[in-house]
C-alpha cells in the first residue's frame, strides 16, 4: 500500500488559510492532490487537517479524509513524524491497513512536478534510502553569507572573504515539497538528514518556502506560467 499524506491545519501563522487560498480558481490544496492523483502512484491520499472547510475541500479533490486531526497534533510546535505516525497508527489500528510507502507532501506544494514524484517513489524502492527528499540548491553561496547587527555586516566564515563563489561547493536545502519514506522509518523517527537519505534536487523556480505574501505574488506568477504548464 502506498500512501500520500498531507498536513493540512487550519492554523496557518505566516499567511492566513495558507492551504485553501485560490490560485487559478481552486484553494491551493485542491491543485496539490490533483497533481498526486495524476501519478496513479497513490493508492490513497489521506489529508490531515483539524479544518473542516479544508477537509471539506480536500474530499470534493479526491482525497480521504478518516479523522479529524486531533488538538494536541495542531499547534506550532507538532512536527511531521508526529502527524504521519499518527495517521499510519490510525490506519493500522481502525482499518488494518498497512503501507509499506509513505509519502509526505506539503499542501501548498502546487509546483509538484509529476514525472519528479514517479521518479523519487523509484529511488525509494530501491531499499537502500530510509527517505527520499526534495531539495534545492541555495541561490548564493551561504559559505558567504553575512549577519547584519545594527547596520554593521560581518561574515558568517571569514575564511570565505577571498573564495570565488565559483570555488565553493553547492550546498542544498530542503525544497518543502515532498519527502518519501518506508513505514518503519517513519515510524522509528529516523534522522531524515542523513547518509541514508537520498536528496531528489530540484529546480529553484519550484521550490518556494510561502513565508509572507511577496512568496505567494510569486508562486502564482510561476504557477501560470507557460513553464510550469508544460512541466505537469
Amino acid at each position: 500500500m502506498i500512501v500520500a499524506i498531507l498536513p493540512a491545519r487550519g492554523g496557518s501563522k505566516r499567511i492566513k488559510n495558507k492551504n485553501i487560498i485560490n490560485i487559478d480558481g481552486k484553494p491551493m490544496i485542491h491543485h496539490t492532490i490533483k497533481i498526486l492523483k495524476k501519478t496513479k502512484i497513490f493508492d490513497e491520499i489521506i489529508v490531515t487537517s483539524d479544518s473542516s472547510k479544508i477537509q471539506n475541500i480536500s474530499k470534493k479533490a479526491g482525497a480521504k479524509i478518516y479523522f479529524t486531526r486531533p488538538k494536541n497534533l495542531s499547534n506550532d510546535h507538532v512536527g511531521a513524524f508526529e502527524v504521519i505516525n499518527h495517521t499510519i497508527n490510525f490506519l493500522k489500528n481502525r482499518y488494518d491497513k498497512h503501507p509499506k510507502y509513505v509519502c509526505y507532501v506539503y499542501p501548498s506544494s502546487i509546483l509538484l512536478n509529476k514525472k519528479d514524484l514517479i521518479s523519487s517513489y523509484k529511488k525509494i524502492k530501491e531499499n537502500c534510502w530510509n527517505f527520499v527528499i526534495s531539495v534545492t540548491s541555495f541561490g548564493h553561496p551561504p559559505q558567504r553569507g553575512l549577519k547584519i547587527n545594527n547596520g554593521k555586516i560581518t561574515m558568517i566564515d571569514k575564511k570565505n572573504y577571498k573564495t570565488r563563489t565559483q570555488d565553493l561547493d553547492k550546498i542544498y536545502h530542503d525544497a518543502g515539497q515532498f519527502c518519501w519514506g518506508k513505514t518503519d522509518s517513519w515510524l522509528k523517527k529516523k534522522i531524515i538528514f542523513s547518509k541514508k537519505s537520498f536528496g531528489f534536487k530540484l529546480p529553484r523556480y519550484r521550490a518556494i518556502d510561502l513565508d509572507d505574501m511577496e512568496d505567494l505574488s510569486l508562486l502564482k506568477k510561476i504557477y501560470s506560467s507557460p513553464l510550469n504548464k508544460s512541466r505537469q
